[in-house]
């Protein structure tokens, strides 16, 4: 069972390595991915979820199935993986957004972010997809590329504060 690294370890703060593409479909990197989702799966507040923040220094990130795609596409059934992105575009109009990370648990603070991006990925199959987005899923994406280049979140928001879990009564 993997556990979610936090904000001091240090493979957080590597650059990570791109996945070779006759690596995609391999054994290794199937139980990389499913233990990113069970990881991903045990956080009811995770959007998204990096491969170093699992131990794993690989250009590859997932998006919880809560979290759509697309406006006409349906749910996913399992969380969606990217693996070596690149972003094509970036809008220039920016807004401060609203962030948290897994690896900084209860840390939340304003983040400026492109708007829009469009971004290229492999799937899990290994088949190069683009991915045009806005909005949250345009912010989880740059969150989750910003993990992949050993930055956190805190290194560029604003107004941060601690506000920890309610407790259960």
């Amino acid at each position: 069972m993997a556990t979610i690294l936090q904000k001091d370890a240090p493979i957080l703060r590597e650059t990570a390595s791109p996945v070779a593409l006759e690596e995609i479909q391999s054994k290794e990197m199937k139980k990389i991915i499913a233990d990113m989702r069970e990881a991903l799966d045990r956080e009811s507040d995770g959007a998204g979820l990096a491969a170093p923040q699992i131990g794993v220094s690989l250009r590859l990130f997932i998006v919880s199935k809560k979290i759509s795609l697309s406006k006409n596409a349906p749910e996913p059934d399992q969380d969606t993986v990217f693996i070596n992105p690149i972003f094509l575009k970036r809008s220039r109009k920016k807004q401060l957004m609203e962030e948290g990370c897994l690896s900084i648990r209860w840390v939340y603070g304003k983040v400026l972010r492109s708007e829009k991006v469009l971004m290229e990925a492999y799937d899990e199959h290994g088949v190069k997809q683009t991915y045009g987005a806005s909005k949250l899923l345009a912010q989880i994406f740059q969150h989750e590329v910003d993990h992949l280049d050993g930055i956190l979140f805190t290194d560029k928001a604003i107004d941060l504060e601690y506000i920890p879990p309610k407790t259960q009564k």
